[in-house]
């Protein structure tokens, strides 16, 4: 099952995604996490994000690309931070899939929902600015939009956060479950 999550810069998306996961119970808590460290304030937002995260019983996996290939505990609780990320190393990195990258990106998400019991996935929304990029920020704009738009058709849950606030697009899990009642 993939839920995912949606918002803004400082939107709470990371926060949400968190306590979502926490909040299923009992098992194994995977983070992986994507923001290669490549510069001072890159290093600031991940010891933010490792603080934010502390005590929760997650083990951190550090996974920059070739996401396809990552092994993950059968049955996990696994939170992808953050597809963005992802996208933007798959495209720029040496060892990225360049041109590959949408479909890199989308066979990793499906091997990762495989393995895991729940996977989330925490991403941008980055699309509603109307500033006119290069060329070159517009292919990653499609990329992202691309992989946004097929996990989100893949997902079960599709949550926006905005201003700390979670707003459902998409939640088959509660309609599923209003069914059954």
């Amino acid at each position: 099952m993939i839920t995912l999550v949606t918002g803004g810069s400082g939107s709470g998306k990371s926060v949400f995604a968190e306590n979502q996961l926490v909040s299923c119970g009992e098992g194994r808590r995977i983070y992986i996490a994507t923001m290669y460290p490549f510069d001072e304030e890159s290093h600031r937002r991940i010891a933010r994000h490792r603080d934010m995260r502390a005590g929760k019983g997650f083990e951190t996996i550090e996974r920059y690309t070739n996401l396809k290939d990552l092994k993950v505990p059968k049955g996990a609780y696994v939170l992808l931070e953050c597809m963005s990320n992802l996208v933007a190393n798959e495209m720029f990195q040496e060892d990225g899939a360049g041109e590959n990258t949408v479909e890199e990106v989308l066979e990793g998400v499906l091997a990762l929902e495989n393995q895991a019991r729940h996977l989330f996935i925490v991403t941008n929304e980055i699309f509603s600015d109307g500033v006119e990029y290069d060329l070159e920020t517009r292919r990653y704009q499609n990329y992202l939009g691309t992989i946004n738009w097929e996990i989100g058709k893949l997902a079960s849950r599709v949550t926006e956060v905005v201003y700390g606030i979670p707003i459902d697009q998409k939640n088959s899990i509660e309609t599923e479950r209003e069914r059954l009642k």
